[in-house]
């Protein structure tokens, strides 16, 4: 009689709201299970907590396990499929420890001459990770015995490796060699320049490994730009979700959705998967009281923010979201956003339905510079316009909304051909109500969307800009790489959409606004 096939047992707190994809055989491969082994074994608790008393032995909780499994899994020729990991995760999850026991086990079994550093945007942050894995090491006479302690090092004379402490405040790094690079709330560095040297640096090794566990926080930094935090989790989201193939790179990020309700315990259980276990649920009842909301929603739900006012409510866009395509021969109003280089250029789709019915909004395609493209790279002009020729032979296209900026003889060109060419300035006056009716439709879930990953990242990277002459949508900062252009192409084609489902779908005598 056969069996059925047991189903592996779920862990509690795992999997996390965003996960870059491991395969199994990898998996099964996992160096993950001996950096445990040894934390539990030579590693202990160096403070009273809710983790234990301090002496105790480590215990890993098995969320913590299964992501060292994760971040050390190896490829079918025996090395480490990871060079860069990024752990997001709220505060009290015991992130110092394991990053402390995480690098120690690196310096111990690592490789031979390794340079093992903990980095910091300050020289005090940066001591806690390194002061955690100093004072392990004093406390387990198996390491004392083994490894040499000095004030800003550990040193193994078995191997030839040290561990150092460092931070961005440091003059420079250059012609370090690291093997394997702890950075504790990467969050906070002031700049890219520090996580840039280490990943240079660590180019002549074999297996390096740039290891980063932080909380969220804001999304810039001191040169008004990404932060390198934030900048590697929006890369971490696209790999997650497919859009970018990059076995390279890992990230498991723990966050609240920002829709739900703050001080749900429902919502604090989401973002922290050591939740009444190594995290007090009586310690974060009392900061939900005694914390500013903002604050509260970073450091303990792992929510971004902003210098700026954010266009959407966190969340709202996923509610609307209903999986499916526009039928051949739908009507349908194309909105089109065009750059030449630097930006991108999309064309985004809006059903036009009888009246009373929601506008269904879908990207068509999509241009956006790749991030290691050529200096040189620019938009496939003849490829946009056979593009826009192609949906007028899908769907009956009542209108193409567009900015004719930069793109005056493609338009022509178009128009020549008799394809419904209306202009669409992105003037204040244009977008301010556009902007104000796509909101409400959202709200109001007035509308629905395909659930595409791309269109959803525009969306959510768009922010406010409000000024003398009304709002509209914009980047966070100029010459941010945050794209926003299928958010913006999404309103145009909205706008109008609207406009033909009042008139029953009807083309207007000349395409003239």
């Amino acid at each position: 009689m056969a069996t059925k096939p047991r189903k592996a047992k779920a862990i509690p707190g795992w999997p996390p709201q965003h996960l870059t994809p491991v395969p199994k055989e990898d998996l099964a491969r996992s160096r993950g299970g001996g950096v445990v082994d040894f934390g539990e074994a030579l590693c202990r608790i160096v403070k009273d907590s809710v983790a234990g008393s301090a002496g105790d032995p480590m215990v890993f909780r098995d969320w913590q396990k299964e992501l060292l499994r994760h971040v050390f899994a190896v490829t079918a020729d025996g090395k480490l499929r990871h060079r860069r990991a990024l752990i997001l995760l709220p505060r009290k999850q015991g992130k110092s420890a394991v990053l402390s026991a995480v690098a120690l086990d690196q310096l111990v079994f690592g490789v031979d001459g390794g340079e093992i550093y903990s980095c910091a945007a300050d020289r005090e942050q940066a001591r806690i990770v390194f002061g955690t894995a100093k004072r392990m090491v004093e406390m387990e006479p198996e390491l004392s015995n083994t490894l040499k302690v000095f004030r800003d090092s550990i040193y193994n004379p078995l191997t030839g490796s040290v561990y150092k402490v460092l931070s961005s405040e440091a003059a420079t790094k250059e012609g370090y060699s690291p093997s394997f690079t702890a950075f504790d709330e990467l969050h906070a560095q002031p700049n890219p320049d520090l996580w840039s040297v280490m990943s240079l640096g660590m180019g002549a090794r074999n297996e390096p490994m740039l290891f980063a566990i932080s909380t969220a926080g804001v999304k810039t930094d001191s040169t008004g730009k990404d932060s390198i935090c934030y900048s590697l989790y929006q890369y971490g989201k696209k790999v997650a979700s497919g859009e970018i193939d990059d076995p390279t790179f890992f990230m498991a990020a723990w966050e609240a959705p920002a829709d739900l309700d703050y001080m749900s315990e429902d919502t604090w259980k989401i973002a922290n998967p050591g939740y009444d276990d190594i995290l007090s649920a009586d310690d974060m009842k009392s900061a939900a009281k005694s914390t500013p909301e903002s604050e509260f929603k970073t450091k303990r739900l792992n929510i971004w923010t902003s210098t700026s006012d954010t266009w959407l409510p966190h969340g709202t866009w996923d509610l609307c979201e209903v999986p499916r395509s526009i039928p051949d021969g739908a009507d349908v109003v194309l909105g089109f956003d065009g750059s030449f280089n630097g930006d991108c250029t999309v064309i985004v789709a809006v059903e036009v339905g009888e009246e009373g019915t929601i506008p269904h909004v879908i990207p068509v395609q999509v241009w956006e510079k790749p991030e290691d493209a050529d200096p040189d790279w620019s938009i496939p002009i003849l490829d946009v316009e056979e593009a826009i020729r192609e949906a007028c032979k899908r769907w009956q296209v009542l209108e193409i909304a567009c900015d004719p900026y930069r793109w005056a003889r493609t338009m022509a060109i178009l128009e020549d051909e008799g394809l419904p060419i209306v202009e669409f300035p992105q003037s204040a006056s244009r977008m301010t109500p556009a902007t104000t009716r796509f909101y409400e439709a959202v709200i109001n879930k007035a509308l629905t969307h395909d659930g595409d990953k791309a269109m959803a990242r525009h969306v959510s990277n768009a922010t406010l800009r409000t000024d003398s002459r009304g709002s509209r949508l914009a980047k966070e900062k100029p010459g941010s790489t945050r794209r926003i252009d299928l958010a913006v192409a999404a309103v145009m084609a909205h706008e109008r959409a609207v406009f033909y489902q009042g008139q029953g779908g009807l083309l207007p005598s000349v395409y003239l606004i």
